[in-house]
């Protein structure tokens, strides 16, 4: 099983490489499900790898001055606080055992994975929808709302500190319409707010957890390996082609975290 975990986490970079985003809603699944790591352990190892891959993933937009930092600040300092007062107040007020009926048992993990499972249905709803990246790029809105940015960053912050996911979906979106800034500004600015989010929610948290670093760190170089591979592809191929069917994996995904957790 670690063998296919280790294949995936080069998925996960060649998605992010390729098409932008996406591949990181994969990690906390790769995790509890080919490495055996338990779904609070997983949230947290996710927010390293997320991080560490969305940071190299942001450099060639950086190269090319597609990362607005100033917006990155509006919306990720929410964003940050949001993940840190989530990681270190709201999860351990969540019981180990939540409720009971009949046979079944509600515990923490089930119930993160469930946020997740859904989490990853929104995203793949996002990435199936062919027009949504043009309908964004042509209608966005004719005055900047940076209260709303700042209400989002807040939100996504606290779905980054629950999961371990970036949330690029959300963020994308939000820098468009709300922020007024172009697509591809978006998407570098992007990966630079879900870098510094997870690797500061991850080291703000990580003294709650044990952490086995020879694991992550050989995750997190494999999933880097994907970037690169995933960046020189790109040239080569368009991702938004790919998008749609990406999410549609992303959407069986989520539909068998659901059926697992809750039915076998």
């Amino acid at each position: 099983m670690e063998v296919f975990g280790y294949i995936a986490s080069v998925f996960i970079g060649i998605s992010l490489g390729l098409i932008g985003g996406g591949g990181s809603i994969l990690t906390v699944p790769v995790l509890v499900y080919l490495f055996g790591v338990d779904a609070f352990l997983a949230t947290e190892y996710s927010l390293f790898i997320v991080g560490i891959s969305s940071l190299f993933g942001s450099v060639s937009y950086f190269k090319k001055s597609l990362v607005d930092f100033k917006i990155a600040l509006i919306f990720g300092v929410p964003s940050i606080i949001s993940i840190f007062l989530t990681r270190n107040f709201l999860l351990p007020l969540i019981p180990n055992e939540i409720f009971k009926i009949g046979n079944f048992l509600m515990t923490k993990d089930i119930f993160l994975l469930l946020i997740f499972a859904g989490l990853m249905i929104i995203a793949s709803y996002k990435m199936i929808q062919k027009r949504a990246e043009v309908a964004i790029e042509a209608f966005p809105s004719k005055k900047s709302n940076p209260i709303l940015a700042v209400g989002e960053g807040s939100v996504v912050g606290i779905l980054t500190g629950l999961v371990g996911a970036g949330g690029g979906f959300m963020i994308i979106p939000a820098l468009v319409n709300l922020l007024k800034i172009p697509m591809k500004v978006a998407i570098g600015t992007s990966l630079v707010i879900i870098s510094f989010n997870s690797l500061i929610g991850f080291f703000t948290s990580m003294n709650n957890v044990r952490i086995e670093w020879s694991l992550l760190a050989t995750i997190s170089a494999i999933a880097i390996v994907g970037i690169l591979i995933g960046s020189q592809l790109s040239k080569k191929i368009d991702g938004k082609q790919l998008k749609p069917a990406f999410g549609w994996f992303i959407l069986m995904m989520g539909i068998y975290i659901i059926v697992k957790e809750l039915f076998l």
